[in-house]
Parts: C-alpha cells; structure tokens; sequence
C-alpha cells in the first residue's frame, strides 16, 4: 500500500507543479484516504478527521488526538501533527514551517465557515486557491488493485442478493425488512458497511428514483426496486435490480425489456474518448422511442469507487471524455407514477476495445419466484 500511495503522490506533485501551488490542502474523506492511507472518517458537517499537507517535499497529516495512534500506524510516509487547538490554529503553524505561499484547496469540502477561520488565521501572506480541477480526476482512472477490491465487493452483494430473493423475500414482507435483511446480510458476509442506504421500493414507490423504505407490503406481480451495495476496504459497489415476485403482466414485461435493451445500447456505446454524454444519449434515446419521453429523469451513470458518487458524471450535460480504467455505473431506467418503476443498473469498466460488465447477476430476468 505504501508503495500505491507514493506513486500517487508523485502524480499528483506533478500536477501541483504545473497549476504552480506549492502547497496542496486535503479534507475529504476519500482523497485524503487515497493520498495516505489514513482511514479516519469525518464525524459531521464541518468537522474533520484530519488534513494532508502536500508539497514538493514534505508531507504532513494533521489530526487530533482521536486519531493521532491510527494516523501513524496508516500514513507512514506523512510527518503527524496532532493539535490540540483545532485545526485552523494549526493550519497557520503548519504553513509557516512548509513556507507556503499558494494554497491549493477542495472547494467543494471546505465549508465557508472553515474557507472564513483559514483566512483569518492565515492572512494575507498565503494565496488560497480552488484546487478541485487538478484533484476532481485524480481518482476517475482506477488502478489493478482498486478494480480487485472493487470487484470484491460487487461479488459480495451480488451473492447476498441472491440468497436473499431465494431464502427471504416473499409476499407481506414490509420495504423496510427487505432493506434491514439484505444490510445485515451484507455485513454477516463481510462487508465494512454499506454504500449507502438499502432501496427496497414495492408498488408504486418504484416510481421513486431514490425511495425512502417504508412499510408498505411485498404483493405478488407489482413493480419491485432494490438499488443497493457494499463497501469493502473503502471501495463501493452499486447495483439495482427490478422484477416482480410471481407472473409479470405485459406492461411490466415491456417496461423492463425496453430498460434492458436501453442499458445494452449504452454500453455498447462505451469506449476510450467517447464522450459521456453519448452513452447517456444511447439509452434514453431508445426508451424516448419506445413511448417513454419524459419518463427516465436522470443521468445514465455515474463514477464509483472511494465515493458511491465520484466523476464521471454520465448524463445528458455531461463534460467528460471516457478513458481507459475508469469505473462507473450504466442505470437507465422507467418510472410511471401511480404504478411503478424499472432501474438495472451495471457497474462497467473502460477497456482499450469497449467496457467490461463487472456484475454477473442476470439483469433481463422480469420474474423471480
């Protein structure tokens, strides 16, 4: 791991050295795990598990006395600083000793509250400017040991699922203990933690993009959603699946095979220097066609990894030129309100002659029984 982290870093120096920042400020969560190793985990909005000092030839984490043994124990390449009159204290002392004079920073983590207790500890001394161009891509293109773990962890709750739609799913069951069920499952198999909270939407709720579970019962033949994943050491993994418990009628089994062949048109689609935006326009093209204009209301993809949501971005605006390694998901998907909703989604990855499938469950099954 050590070895990863400094190759990331000499990466990232050289990207430093041609925004001409000498000094590079690193809060989130997933960058900051990416650039040391560190694991410690923001507890709340505005509060941080620690700071990534980056220069030409230094390198410090800053942190608190929560995580001061963890820190070192996990970033061996990094000076530790623990401070002990937060962070913004410190954050003037730490510039001094780099002799810093521009700072680069995530604008999208930093709060304008932190952005305000900087400058004024700061001054005028230290030029603060938005870093997040030269580290929005720094984790798009994902290395051989990121796709294993990512893999892994797609492998996990592809296997839970299955067990769980053969053991325990089953008319009267309520959304909320399909979700609790298929959590812990997840967990008992490994798992760290999940991406991010179960969907199970019955009914009409799959109409709902990002449905809340509720109580609202499993009933043979309507629309079911289950979007879900696992998180194994750090990485993500997102899949949905739709289908009813017993026998289809025709509209859902038309809803669901126009899905299907929308997302095989998408990935088909999928090769280096493709723009996003064109795989995105592959899929709702054909659900447009098939009578559904207006009825898939959001992107086609999105970028995964440390992040359940990172670039990039596959949508109708999206900026992005696809490149070999990166990883994101293919989601197309219908939803008629008052009756219910179809999302397959896919987790790909770009390949010199198109994309690889990493998911193995069947997604043009409409029927589960």
């Amino acid at each position: 791991m050590t070895a990863l982290v400094a190759d990331r870093i000499q990466q990232l120096r050289g990207r430093m050295k041609e925004s001409e920042m000498d000094t590079l400020l690193v809060l989130s969560d997933e960058n900051r795990r990416y650039l040391s190793g560190f694991t410690g985990e923001d507890g709340g909005y505005g509060e941080s598990a620690g700071a990534l000092f980056i220069t030409e030839n230094r390198l410090v984490l800053a942190t608190d006395a929560r995580f001061d043994l963890q820190a070192g124990n996990q970033a061996p390449l990094y000076e530790i600083v623990c401070y002990r009159s937060g962070l913004a204290v410190q954050v003037a002392e730490i510039l001094s000793d780099l002799k810093t004079r521009c700072l680069g920073y995530e604008a999208a983590r930093l709060t304008c509250a932190q952005f305000k207790r900087f400058n004024e500890k700061i001054g005028a001394a230290v030029e603060m400017r938005d870093a997040d161009g030269l580290l929005n891509g720094l984790r798009m293109r994902k290395d051989a040991t990121e796709l294993d773990i990512m893999k892994r962890s797609l492998a996990l709750a592809e296997d839970v699922f299955e067990r769980f739609v053969a053991d325990d799913l089953s008319p009267g069951m309520t959304e909320k203990q399909a979700a609790w069920i298929l959590e812990k499952r997840m967990r008992e198999s490994g798992a760290e933690g999940l991406a991010f909270p179960v969907i199970a939407a019955f009914g009409d709720n799959s109409a709902l993009p990002h449905a809340v579970c509720g109580d609202r019962p499993l009933k043979p033949g309507e629309p079911l959603l289950f979007d879900w994943g696992a998180r194994v050491d750090g990485y993500c993994s997102d899949i949905s699946r739709s289908f009813v418990k017993g026998n289809a009628d025709d509209l859902y089994k038309h809803v669901h095979r126009t899905v299907w062949e929308a997302r095989a048109r998408a990935i088909e689609m999928i090769r280096p220097g493709v723009n996003a935006r064109d795989v995105d326009g592959a899929a709702r093209g054909h659900i447009d066609a098939a009578g559904y204009k207006g009825r898939f209301g959001h992107g086609v993809g999105h970028g995964v990894g440390l992040a359940i949501h990172e670039p990039p971005s596959v949508g109708s605006t999206s900026e992005a030129v696809l490149e070999e390694g990166m990883v994101f998901t293919i989601e197309p998907g219908i939803y008629l309100p008052d009756w219910g909703g179809v999302r397959l989604e896919e987790m790909v990855v770009v390949q010199p002659d198109g994309a690889l499938i990493l998911n193995r469950l069947d997604a043009s099954v409409p029927e589960r029984h």
